[in-house]
């Protein structure tokens, strides 16, 4: 396993230079409200959700961008989740977002080629994303071989693209993409209330 390091990233000389590390806990508020402002409210009604609700993101690729300077405020992110493409193991990109204030300064590119980097040095053999093909092309990904994997909902065929990161990881791939990363423990205020109601069914009744 490689073991994830802070990248500085240096985008253009007159911009702040910014850094790639993996997403901390206190990140998550700033990462909902970048998400909401980019993706709108129902960000979470969309297909590509039902992969990731009660799910871990994969291990090490839960990505955060900061500036580095001042606070060093969270301007981009992106995760990766496990996911079987028709019966081939693979990774689930997204969402991927970058603050309106530092778009066009390669933040997005930055993060998506570290994002790769460190899916392919941890032996992940594919990607695949639901996004706009002329922008991910860049990157490598096509429709070529997703042609025939579904999404458990409503999508746009040619946004359905794919990133082989070992050659043949997604031949013959076919059938429903299904989540099949960790799932998230309850958390504890929740698991104890579990367990009360559980001992309290158990508890025999006074005669």
């Amino acid at each position: 396993m490689t073991a994830l390091r802070n990248t500085t990233v240096a985008l253009i000389p007159d911009a702040a230079p910014f850094a790639i590390r993996a997403e901390r806990a206190s990140d998550v508020v700033a990462r909902e409200a970048l998400l909401d402002a980019c993706f709108g409210d129902n960000r979470h009604a969309r297909t590509c959700q039902r992969l990731r609700d009660g799910r871990a993101p994969a291990e090490g690729l839960a990505l955060s961008v900061v500036r580095q300077e001042g606070q060093g405020r969270l301007v981009g992110t992106v995760r990766l989740w496990h996911v079987s493409a028709g019966g081939k193991p693979a990774l689930m990109l997204g969402p991927l977002a970058v603050d309106a204030t530092c778009r066009g300064l390669g933040v997005g590119a930055a993060l998506m080629n570290h994002a790769l980097a460190v899916a392919k040095a941890r032996g992940h053999g594919a990607v695949i994303l639901l996004g706009d093909a002329p922008y991910y092309a860049r990157f490598g990904f096509s429709g070529l071989k997703t042609g025939e994997l579904s999404l458990p909902g409503p999508f746009e065929r040619d946004r359905l693209l794919g990133l082989e990161l070992c050659e043949g990881a997604l031949d013959s791939a076919w059938g429903m993409i299904a989540p099949t990363g960790a799932l998230l423990l309850k958390p504890k205020a929740e698991r104890k209330a579990v367990r009360a109601r559980k001992a309290l069914q158990i508890v025999p009744h006074a005669a």
